[in-house]
């Protein structure tokens, strides 16, 4: 087996502190074999610690390999599922309105490092000598000094320094993540932090990342430095390597599924505590510990049945796999503070999160007994649903904007209007206007019109283009052409005043009277007939007068 063959897993270690001035701790963390996790609650609203909590405890399932290709898929849905869970709670208890939290997230698959960010907590990573910030805050000084408005040593001691524009929370159904994707080494070593790390200088923070060998010291150094410093703020520090697997470490995509609910609730006093305690660092509280002799306990309620299996299931996932859980996270776990939402009792909502498992490996079959047997969980579902939900939405737009282009056309096609095609007056079918390079018309018919041959007007009428109501409306409209006349035409001057009988003769003076007979004119019963040869519509009469409107009447 090659180098490049060889099964990559995390070494790390993870620290969080209250700090010296906050009451609560409102950071929360997690990292195992492949999933490492920080997230920093919003302390200024209530419910901080309630968002960290439970969007940490809602991702400690993908802690597993095995995604072949799609880890950088699962992680960003299942941190938007988180997302939805966190405005369920608000939705429950309208007390944690304005709760929200920042992610930051790295999961290993493979030899590749899916990386996923949201907020203004942190990650840095040493490789090949350099030491790099990779996440970008998404914070309103940030958007500054991207905009050129502020300097970055400025935005140190801006007021507003800690204004976020993008969190978790009920603000946002569907927030915009930061997605990329690492080739990874062994040796490479990252951090991820909260915030509460920025009041240690940045190159304090990589010389200990650099030259502390040791994981857990490196991280206890940060935590020191921080509160030498002050430490205002909640502070949490996650510091893993890329190695490769040994013998020693454990596949988690053999561990079995999550254990018979049962088992769970008699053991939940033994095992499933001590585990935690183990692995997490969290001692059983006194008052859960039965003592011979004591009162028989009340029968509990379905909604605290649920919360105490809620929490046992997810004591017993932590126990079965190493890892390092620190913040509010560990309260929420071994105390059993999982929120239930309406309509998901916490049992459900626990092992749905629980047993989203992406592959099943080879050989493994579900336990004999297990209730999960034949039930695919909503949250394995849910990534599967969003990519055909996106499919489908992509393909009825699409279809939506075909089927408007059509009909677009379609209407386009009952138009027509009067032009000129190869120096002749020509009937075009469509609209005159392209939409762009693209014709919107086409030659109907196009006559044996000159237009040279047409009085001026008409022909800055027919350069300009004239609409037509109809195919027959066009035709009228060429007449009109030649004849100079129609609703385009010029004004013609206004005759001279003068007096006409009512029997056709007028008298220019008393002394001398001529009859002045209204005669048709020769040129515009020619023009008329030339148009109706072009058209193919028949001709007035000559023996009747031709209106004087095209300026061409009156005795020769």
């Amino acid at each position: 087996m090659t180098m490049a063959d060889r099964p990559l897993v995390l070494r790390y270690a993870a620290r969080s502190d209250v700090g010296k001035i906050r009451a609560k701790n409102d950071d929360s963390a997690y990292v195992g074999h492949f999933l490492a996790v920080v997230a920093d609650g919003m302390g200024g609203h209530a419910g901080g610690d309630v968002a960290s909590a439970s969007t940490v405890l809602d991702l400690i399932h993908l802690d597993r390999d095995g995604y072949q290709g799609d880890a950088g898929t699962y992680l960003a849905d299942e941190i938007q599922t988180a997302n939805s869970l966190l405005s369920e709670l608000v939705q429950v208890n309208p007390k944690l309105a304005g709760m929200g939290t920042t992610v930051t997230a790295l999961l290993l698959s493979g030899h590749k490092l899916e990386f996923a960010h949201i907020g203004d907590s942190r990650a840095y990573r040493l490789k090949d000598g350099a030491f790099k910030q990779i996440s970008k805050d998404h914070t309103f000084v940030q958007r500054m000094i991207d905009e050129g408005r502020l300097r970055p040593e400025e935005a140190e001691t801006h007021p507003h320094k800690n204004v976020l524009m993008r969190v978790l929370g009920d603000v946002d159904a569907s927030p915009e993540l930061d997605l990329r994707t690492f080739d990874v080494t062994p040796g490479e070593r990252w951090l991820l932090c909260s915030d509460g790390l920025n009041f240690v200088r940045h190159d304090v923070v990589e010389d200990v990342v650099r030259n502390t060998r040791s994981l857990s010291d490196c991280a206890d150094t940060l935590i020191e430095l921080t509160l030498a410093a002050g430490a205002p703020d909640n502070i949490t520090v996650v510091v893993f390597e890329v190695a490769e697997l040994t013998g020693d470490d454990l596949d988690t995509a053999a561990l079995p599924a999550v254990p018979d609910k049962t088992a769970a609730l008699s053991e939940s006093e033994g095992p499933v505590n001590s585990g935690l305690a183990e692995s997490s660092g969290v001692e059983a509280p006194v008052d859960e510990i039965s003592t011979p002799g004591s009162a028989a306990p009340t029968e509990p309620t379905a909604e605290e049945i649920g919360s105490h299996l809620s929490a046992d299931i997810i004591k017993a996932e932590l126990a079965g796999r190493p890892h390092e859980l620190v913040g509010a996270a560990v309260t929420a776990a071994a105390e059993g503070k999982i929120p239930a939402l309406a309509g998901r009792p916490a049992a459900l909502r626990a092992a749905a999160v629980l047993t989203h498992k992406p592959t099943s490996p080879a050989g493994v079959e579900p336990a004999e007994g297990d209730e999960t047997d034949g039930y695919e969980p909503a949250n394995l579902l849910a990534p599967r649903r969003r990519r055909v939900l996106r499919i489908v939405l992509a393909a009825a737009i699409l279809l939506i904007l075909l089927l408007g282009l059509w009909l677009g056309y379609a209407w386009t096609q009952t138009r027509y209007y009067v032009g000129q095609a190869n120096g002749h007056v020509a009937i075009f079918n469509g609209v005159s206007q392209p939409l762009g390079p693209v014709s919107l018309s086409h030659v109907y018919r196009e006559t044996g019109v000159d237009v040279s041959n047409l009085p001026d007007y008409s022909q800055q009428r027919v350069a300009q283009t004239v609409p037509a109501a109809g195919l027959a409306d066009a035709q009228q409209i060429i007449i009109d052409l030649q004849l100079g006349t129609g609703s385009g035409a010029p004004p013609c001057p206004s005759p001279a005043p003068s007096t006409a009988s009512s029997t056709g003769t007028a008298t220019s003076s008393p002394a001398s009277a001529a009859p002045a007979t209204v005669t048709p004119s020769t040129s515009a019963a020619s023009a008329a007939s030339a148009a109706s040869a072009a058209s193919g519509q028949p001709t007035a009469s000559g023996s009747g007068p031709v209106s004087t409107a095209a300026c061409s009447g009156g005795s020769k």
